[in-house]
């Protein structure tokens, strides 16, 4: 009889080695398949900020002596949609308010002295600072707004190259190279996004 109450205390202590063995696997498994998901994660987000300094910067290229051939006009609701989330909560709070006013009383009062490099950027702030609620956080953080953001990056880049010649002479042509790079840089973090949300 004792003789079975070892064998029992013995398969026991087997069944109970063999399920903590089990659970420290899956608690590895589930460390990695985190760690992966967040470095995804965090690369999404590192791409988010560059998108949107790209976009600036490509702004910024098409208001000074370095004009592009693209529609600069469509890179607003792309910084609108890409703006990383504490920058695009900085300007809708009272920092893009006062931006906004005096930027709406400069146009109104002023009109002459309000220069056309500031056109763009007054009309973003003013999008931010007046989309609904609603509106903006569920476009920013869904799908549609990264397939909108792919969109973008894919006309702008088609209207470049079309301009350029082609795609080999985007990259030969005067000041060329640093808007085809600029755009190729909104074109990477939609479609690393999109994946993402693919997988």
């Amino acid at each position: 009889m004792s003789y079975l109450a070892m064998r029992t205390k013995q398969e026991a202590t087997y069944q109970l080695s063999s399920d903590y063995k089990e659970l420290v696997f899956a608690a590895k498994k589930l460390a990695n398949h985190a760690i992966k998901l967040g470095s995804l994660g965090f690369g999404v987000s590192f791409l988010e900020w560059i998108a949107s300094f790209a976009a600036i910067y490509l702004l910024i290229l098409d208001r000074t002596h370095w004009k592009t051939n693209i529609l600069t006009t469509l890179l607003i609701p792309y910084i609108f949609l890409s703006l990383p989330g504490i920058l695009f909560s900085a300007f809708r709070g009272d920092i893009g308010k006062w931006i906004a006013f005096v930027a709406v009383v400069l146009r109104l009062f002023f009109p002459r002295r309000f220069p056309d490099w500031l056109e763009l950027p007054a009309a973003l702030v003013l999008l931010i600072v007046v989309a609904p609620s609603l509106f903006s956080s569920t476009l920013r953080s869904s799908l549609v707004g990264v397939i909108i953001c792919l969109a973008i990056a894919c006309y702008l880049l088609q209207q470049h190259v079309r301009a350029s010649g082609g795609f080999r002479n985007s990259f030969t042509k005067a000041h060329g190279i640093s808007n085809t790079v600029g755009i190729i840089l909104l074109l990477v973090y939609p479609a690393w996004a999109l994946l993402l949300e693919i997988l």
